[in-house]
């Protein structure tokens, strides 16, 4: 047996036995197996496509609250929110609420929200490795999708705000910003909670996905402060064209991680609850499956069963 493969192997045997590194691993694991990266760039697509017609619910509800108070349309036309596309230097410049575009800006958010929502519960589906067969049919589906968007984007929507007066809220005390994060994260612990719950179809108990809230609320909340700072301090002051096309692939970037940060935590929410680790690390070398390894490819081969009278069988063969 070669050296490096003797290491190989030892490191495997390490990580089987301790589970501060076998944990993660699994999850890494499981989330590989799960197709994690395309399932987070399907919620990245249509959250994107779901942020422009927010943005113009918003600058209009913005138009019919601030009119009569120019001091405070001077405050948002001086913010960070003047880089976005959509609500952009000028329209801020003339900032007014308009019935039509708030109508015209519901339909479509609804629309384009739904999307994101069906996109997530499909994930969180995946993740639990629940099969066709067995997930709600396509109305129920949106009526769900409808549900979790007034509950949990009206929730998202205030975080970030919570999240943005802690970041780069210059004419706010310390403590204000403190009280903000903090605020921020524990709305949005409540979020991923109630989120990692609703939207699997199978059923999972609310301390099944506790713990995996709390680490998506904490990392959430890092990535929005970073998020915020950055807007708020690097592209505010960059020239229009080049400030534009950066936010927007800086928002791309943003709901990638987002996304990639539930679907870990969701994943991290699997593996515990199943007990799915520790799992044999064949990333360059293949070595014997463990017993989470068998659970783990089986649970993922029973997602394909999409008629009531079908079953997918899974063995494994001993190649000692």
């Amino acid at each position: 047996m070669s050296a490096p493969g003797s290491a190989y192997r030892a490191f495997d045997r390490y990580q089987r036995r301790h589970a501060w590194l076998g944990f993660p691993l699994a999850v890494r694991q499981k989330y590989s197996d799960d197709q994690g990266a395309y399932l987070a760039a399907t919620v990245t697509y249509y959250a994107f496509f779901s942020v422009f017609p927010l943005l113009l619910v918003g600058v209009t509800v913005l138009g019919f609250v601030l009119q009569g108070h120019p001091h405070l349309q001077r405050s948002v036309e001086q913010s960070a929110l003047q880089q976005l596309p959509i609500i952009g230097a000028e329209r801020l410049h003339a900032l007014g609420g308009n019935t039509l575009g708030l109508v015209l800006g519901l339909v479509l958010a609804l629309w384009a929200g739904m999307g994101v929502f069906l996109a997530a519960e499909n994930a969180m589906n995946h993740l639990w490795g629940v099969p066709f067969r067995r997930r709600p049919d396509a109305l129920r589906q949106r009526l769900k999708a409808l549900r979790m968007l007034a509950v949990l984007g009206g929730g998202a929507l205030a975080t970030a705000v919570l999240a943005g007066l802690g970041t780069f809220g210059a004419s706010y005390g310390v403590a204000w910003k403190i009280g903000s994060i903090v605020l921020s994260t524990v709305l949005n612990f409540g979020l991923f909670w109630v989120g990692f719950k609703v939207l699997t179809a199978r059923e999972v108990g609310w301390r099944d996905v506790r713990n995996g809230a709390v680490i998506a609320a904490v990392l959430y909340e890092l990535l929005q402060a970073f998020g915020g700072w950055y807007v708020g301090h690097e592209l505010r002051h960059a020239r229009s064209v080049y400030g534009t096309f950066a936010l927007v692939i800086g928002l791309l970037s943003y709901l990638y991680l987002a996304a990639h940060i539930t679907l870990l935590a969701a994943e991290a929410n699997v593996v515990a609850k199943r007990r799915l680790w520790p799992r044999s690390f064949s990333v360059v070398l293949e070595e014997p499956a463990t017993s989470a390894d068998k659970r783990a490819l089986t649970q993922r081969a029973e997602v394909e069963e999409r008629r009531s009278d079908q079953r997918v069988e899974v063995d494994f063969v001993d190649k000692s």
